[in-house]
């Protein structure tokens, strides 16, 4: 099954209260993991680092990126809280971790995967302390091209990381995503090039990019979620909310249903009723004597299809009937003494 994370990353914008609603929301989704982003604004960004254009867009230039950032950090506090909250929704918790710190308080929380960040695939520090903690490793590619993606897998298996635990997610960083710049055919290459598991981390409005990344072969979707994509915040105009989250949810379990068959052409069980009732069988087009010659003028093809197939049309021509038939009667070529039809 597809591993669907619901992105509530910072949409909480600092109010544990949201925090919990979207908590709820994720699971009553049908999400398998509802996940936040773990922090402290002063290890990701310097003072004077600037904000990302969609982050300008949606949070005005007032504040730095660090300002910004520094009122969406989850304390340890609020991890205990997000934790029970997931346990009494019955959902998975999860975050990514940005720094040491934050790597370690999740392993001491007790997550039992690590996602690597589109902005940390070039930081070497932070993925080998990554590498060293021995979880399974989910790796967003945004903005990173295949020699980038080459060199963060290499640190991650130098690191102690075989490639059967790493995933690679197809990603695209802007907030939204163009649908002209998905490329969603990179995701399935992604795969091919590393040996890896691969899946999509979708920034598009909409839910229609990740039900087809699933029908390509997604193992691991993730998307944002919000409660209102109207709220002010960073990242919650490009989000889904609830209503659509949960569509997107049941779309992705038809898909995984859609797929499950063993790709051999035959009838299903559902559908072997219907095959009489919609095919056609040979009938007369109009009343045939006894011993006339059957000929395109005297037959025809009409449903029930219980009769003779007009796949068989060629044997029927030129043969003589074997006894009278009425107008839109099934032909049969067969009759007993008696003159009934076997």
């Amino acid at each position: 099954m597809t591993l669907i994370i619901a992105e509530a990353g910072v949409n909480h914008n600092g109010d544990m209260g949201m925090a919990r609603e979207l908590v709820a929301i994720a699971a009553e989704a049908g999400a398998d993991m509802v996940k936040f982003q773990t922090f402290s604004a002063c290890e990701i960004a310097t003072g004077a680092a600037p904000k990302a254009g969609y982050q300008l867009t949606t949070t005005g230039a007032e504040q730095t990126q660090q300002e910004m950032l520094a009122m969406l950090e989850l304390s340890r506090d609020d991890h205990d809280v997000l934790l029970r909250a997931c346990e009494e929704a019955g959902i998975a918790f999860f975050s990514t971790g940005f720094d040491e710190g934050a790597i370690d308080l999740l392993i001491e929380l007790g997550v039992d995967r690590i996602k690597v960040p589109s902005g940390e695939i070039t930081n070497l520090p932070l993925l080998r302390h990554m590498a060293a903690k021995g979880l399974p490793i989910i790796l967003s590619t945004g903005m990173a091209n295949l020699g980038e993606i080459e060199a963060a897998v290499n640190a991650l298996e130098r690191g102690g990381i075989s490639r059967n635990r790493i995933t690679i997610l197809h990603c695209n960083t802007e907030y939204p995503t163009p649908m002209s710049e998905v490329n969603l055919m990179a995701m399935s290459n992604i795969g091919a090039a590393f040996g890896t598991a691969y899946g999509y981390s979708d920034h598009t409005k909409g839910i229609e990019v990740s039900i087809a990344a699933v029908a390509l072969g997604a193992s691991v979707i993730e998307k944002h979620f919000t409660l209102d994509r109207s709220l002010p915040g960073p990242d919650h105009a490009a989000s889904l909310e609830p209503a659509e989250l949960a569509q997107m949810v049941r779309a992705i379990r038809n898909i995984e249903q859609a797929l499950a068959g063993d790709g051999i052409k035959r009838p299903s069980g559902s559908e072997a009723g219907n095959r009489a009732i919609v095919r056609k069988s040979i009938v007369a087009s109009r009343d045939i004597a006894a011993g006339e010659l059957f000929s395109p003028t005297n037959l025809g093809t009409k449903r029930p299809g219980n009769g003779i197939s007009p796949m068989r049309w060629d044997e029927l021509i030129g043969c003589p009937a074997p006894r009278a038939f009425a107008a839109d009667e099934l032909v049969n070529l067969l009759a007993t003494k008696s003159g009934e039809d076997v």
